[in-house]
Parts: C-alpha cells; structure tokens; sequence
C-alpha cells in the first residue's frame, strides 16, 4: 500500500489499518443491483448546493463512488453519529462508540437529485441488508445509516426504504437506519481520497473498484471518469 509521509499519530493509524477497513479481503458477493429509482424525491428548487450524509461501511470505497458521480461537488470522509471527542479512527474502530465511518456529499440538486444519490447508495456503494457489517467489516462503525440534513431527506429516505422492501428489490429486507440530528466529522488526512492514491492496495482492488464499475455499468448517465478529489 503506498502512504505518503505522515506525522507520526497518522502513522500509527495507518500502522493499525489491517483493524479497520482493511482486516479482510474476501468481497461477499459482486456489487451492482438494479433497482427501481424512487418514488418520492426532491424537486431542485432555487438551491445550488445541498448536504447528504450517508454510511456505507468502510468510507473509502463509498467516497470513492460518489467522487466519480456526475452533479456532486465535494465528497469527505469521516464520521457521524456520536460525540466530537470519539471522532477519530482509533476510537472509532473500536466499535465502542455511536459513529459509524460516513461520507458527506456536497451535490448540486439542479443536476442530480437527493433519491438519485440514495439509489446509487443502495444499489451500488454498499449491501444494505447486512447489519453492523460491510462485507469482510464488522462492528456498529460499519452500519448502513443515512444522517438526514432535514425532515425532507428524512421523509424521502425512510419512503425509499419502505417501498424497496415493498418490492423486494434485495433477498433480505433493507436494514438501513435513518439517524437524524447528527453532526459529521472529517477523518484524518491520510483516509480522503483513499481509494485514488491507493489503486493496487487488495482491499481496494477487492472491495472497491468492482463498486466503481458497477457505477459505470448501471448509471452510466451519471457517471464522470474524473473523480472529484477532497484536496
């Protein structure tokens, strides 16, 4: 895995990686469903810029999916759930705290839509009918999780839930929590735009570019070659 230099606390995370995203290798199954977009959405408005915060397992590879989403302006990693003074890798992956490790999309609604990114979330950035893991991930800090910015996100997402289980769009039913209320953290430095600096790392090339060719594959109208980096 290449690593730029880093100050000797990041290297110690990077050091304790294998814990974390990286403990496993082995992807549960090939990722990409098609599903049907949903029924309810956000009309644009007059806004140009709107938040989403979404989690999706380990962060680098739902990043990585949005980063190469056309309409989306910035996309960080952190956390979201819990208190301020846990927000930090070490304590995160404990599992012992309320975060779970999140993405924070900035995205413009006038190009792409809040449902249109929940359709690209569950049906390509991650499994969203498995709980508190993500493939070879374990723990709470990996469950699926949207963070409504509003009682309008919320609404949308909790009918998109409803009418995907409906439809029985998945073998299991969708299990993913809506938490509103809670405030995002960035993570460290050495995790924003991982899976770009990172392209031959085996759990990158496991996990996570397979995600960036089912994106490809099923929204190819919404899909940018160039990803949109952190910094």
């Amino acid at each position: 895995m290449t690593v730029r230099p880093l100050a000797p606390l990041a290297a110690f995370a990077v050091a304790v990686l294998l814990v974390g995203c990286a403990r496993g290798s082995a992807a549960t199954s090939d990722p990409g469903v098609a599903i049907p977009a949903p029924a309810a959405d956000l009309a644009a408005g007059s806004r140009t810029s709107e938040v989403a915060v979404l989690a999706g397992g380990c962060f680098w590879g739902v990043q990585a999916v949005y980063q190469h989403v056309t309409g989306v302006t910035s996309v960080v990693s952190g956390y979201a759930g819990g208190n301020e003074d846990d927000a930090n890798y070490e304590t995160v992956s404990s599992g012992r705290t309320r975060h779970a490790e999140s993405v924070r999309i900035v995205f413009d609604p006038r190009v792409i839509s809040y449902g249109k990114l929940l359709q690209i979330f569950f049906s390509v950035a991650h499994d969203p009918t498995e709980l508190n893991r993500q493939g070879p991930d374990e723990g709470p800090q990996y469950r699926s999780a949207i963070f409504p910015a509003n009682e309008d996100q919320a609404r949308v997402a909790k009918a998109y839930i409803t009418q995907l289980n409906d439809a029985r769009a998945f073998p299991a039913n969708v299990v993913t929590a809506i938490e509103p209320g809670r405030l995002f953290h960035r993570a460290e430095d050495y995790h924003q735009d991982f899976l770009e600096h990172n392209r031959s790392n085996r759990y990158i090339v496991v996990n996570d570019l397979p995600k960036l060719a089912a994106l490809k594959r099923l929204f190819p109208s919404d899909y940018r070659a160039r990803p949109i980096l952190s910094r």
